[in-house]
C-alpha cells in the first residue's frame, strides 16, 4: 500500500513516537497494531496514541494486549471502539467493557486473521477458507460448495494506519524482525495507507544484509527509535522441581 504523507525532520525518522504520529491519528481511524502476546509489540507508539487522546478507534491485533501494558492501555483509556481480533483471554477490561456492551469484538481465527491482513497488503479482496465453516464465524457470510467441502468467503483487511515492531530498521525503513517478534509485524506493515514502524536499533543505510530484510522500506512511511523497552511477561506459572518452587 502506498500513501503521500509529509513526514518532516529528516526523511522518514522521526524524533519521538509522538512526532511520527502527530498528523498522522485523528478519531474514528482504523489502526493495525503488530504483536504476539506481549512480544513484538509497538509499545512506543501505542504509548504515543493513549497520549494523543485519539478517540473512537477500531484495532486489528492478534490480541487486546494485557491491563495495564500495550493495546490494553488504549482500552482502559476508553479510546477503543472495536476489536477485530483472535485472542484476548488476558485482559480483564477487555473482557469487562465487552460483556457490558461498550465494546464491540469481530473475532477470527488466529490463522484467517493472517490470511486477511496478508490479502490486504497483497491487494485480494477476499479468499474462500474451509475454517469456520459450520460454526458462529460463518454466520452471515458468503459460503460456496468445493469437492463436497464447505468454505467460507472472508474479506481482506487494511487500515488507515499500521503501527509495528521491529529489531533493527535504517532511516529508508528497511527492517529486520527478530524472533517470535516476526508475527503479524511484517503482514501489517504492508496492508496500512500509513505504516509507521518503531525500531530497537535505527542504522545506517548499508548497515542491513540486502538479503536479510524483512520488510523492505517502500512500505514504511516513517521510523522512530524506540525508548525504554519493557520485558513484560504475560503469565507467570509456578511448578515444584523436587522441594523447591520454580517460576518460569
Amino acid at each position: 500500500m502506498s500513501a503521500s504523507v509529509s513526514s518532516g525532520g529528516n526523511g522518514k525518522v522521526h524524533a519521538s513516537a509522538a512526532a511520527a504520529l502527530a498528523d498522522v491519528v485523528r478519531d474514528g481511524m482504523t489502526i493495525m497494531a503488530g504483536g504476539f502476546g506481549l512480544c513484538g509489540i509497538p509499545e512506543n507508539l501505542i504509548e504515543a496514541l493513549r497520549a494523543s487522546g485519539v478517540k473512537g478507534l477500531t484495532v486489528i491485533s492478534n490480541n487486546a494486549g494485557v491491563d495495564e501494558f500495550g493495546l490494553g492501555l488504549l482500552l482502559k483509556a476508553r479510546q477503543v471502539r472495536r476489536m477485530i481480533s483472535s485472542y484476548v483471554g488476558e485482559n480483564k477490561e477487555f473482557e469487562r467493557q465487552y460483556l457490558q456492551g461498550e465494546l464491540e469484538i469481530e473475532f477470527n481465527p488466529q490463522g484467517t486473521l493472517a490470511e486477511r491482513i496478508r490479502a490486504g497488503g497483497a491487494g485480494i479482496w477476499g479468499f474462500y477458507t474451509r475454517t469456520g465453516a459450520g460454526t458462529q464465524v460463518a454466520e452471515g457470510k458468503e459460503t460456496r460448495e468445493v469437492d463436497g467441502e464447505t468454505y467460507v468467503l472472508e474479506r481482506a483487511l487494511t487500515a488507515d494506519l499500521a503501527i509495528v515492531k521491529a529489531w533493527k530498521g535504517d532511516s529508508e525503513g528497511n527492517l529486520v524482525y527478530r524472533r517470535t517478534a516476526r508475527n503479524f509485524n511484517p503482514m501489517m506493515a504492508t496492508a496500512g495507507r500509513v505504516t509507521v514502524a518503531e525500531v530497537e536499533q535505527l542504522v545506517d543505510v548499508g548497515t542491513l544484509d540486502p538479503d536479510q530484510i524483512h520488510t523492505p522500506g517502500i512500505y514504511v512511511h516513517r521510523i522512530v527509535q524506540g525508548v525504554n523497552y519493557r520485558k513484560t511477561i504475560e503469565q507467570r506459572t509456578v511448578r515444584k522441581r523436587g522441594n523447591h518452587a520454580v517460576v518460569a
